[in-house]
């Protein structure tokens, strides 16, 4: 993979960001932009208040491997127990609009629970963004105090995960 592909890429995202962002802070419920780069080389993305994030690049790049590129934009919102869970110390939020996996296989063992000991960089749980399996690790060390998501769930960008204290 070369440089101009991990410099379009992070561009792609700061700029899938950027139209989350600008639906979060409108009226808009739907923004749809198509980019391009050239011939055969563009980028497509939908992004709608309580659906899903869509996003189409030719099937070259769409082929090529991403290493866990947070994808961003508006879902259904997370459940939560508290007013405003992504607010609390030791907060861990989504880093990207996905569906959010507890485990790494249905009837596993779930990567923590409530109580346990993590370790800085341990894997809490998995959200899928675009059939990408991305392991969300635990920003610092500490005792998981709340789980604020269901297995299966659908998450948002900057939607609380958990609580790590």
């Amino acid at each position: 993979m070369s440089d101009k592909n991990d410099a379009t890429r992070a561009s792609d995202v700061a700029f899938i960001k950027a139209l989350a962002e600008l639906l979060d802070t409108s009226d808009l419920t739907e923004i749809q932009v198509k980019r391009e780069y050239g011939e055969n080389d563009w980028l497509n993305v939908r992004v709608a208040r309580g659906g899903a994030v869509m996003m189409q690049a030719p099937m070259a790049m769409a082929q090529a491997p991403m290493a866990a590129a947070p994808v961003v934009g508006a879902a259904a919102p997370a459940p939560a127990a508290v007013s405003d869970p992504a607010q609390a110390p030791g907060a861990v939020t989504s880093p990207m609009v996905g569906t959010v996996y507890l485990q790494a296989e249905p009837g596993s063992k779930p990567f923590v629970a409530v109580g346990d000991q993590v370790a800085e960089g341990q894997t809490l749980l998995i959200v899928e963004a675009m059939k990408t399996m991305n392991q969300i690790p635990a920003p610092r060390a500490g005792i998981v105090k709340r789980i604020l998501v269901e297995d299966g769930a659908p998450v948002e960008y900057g939607a609380p995960l958990m609580i790590i204290e």
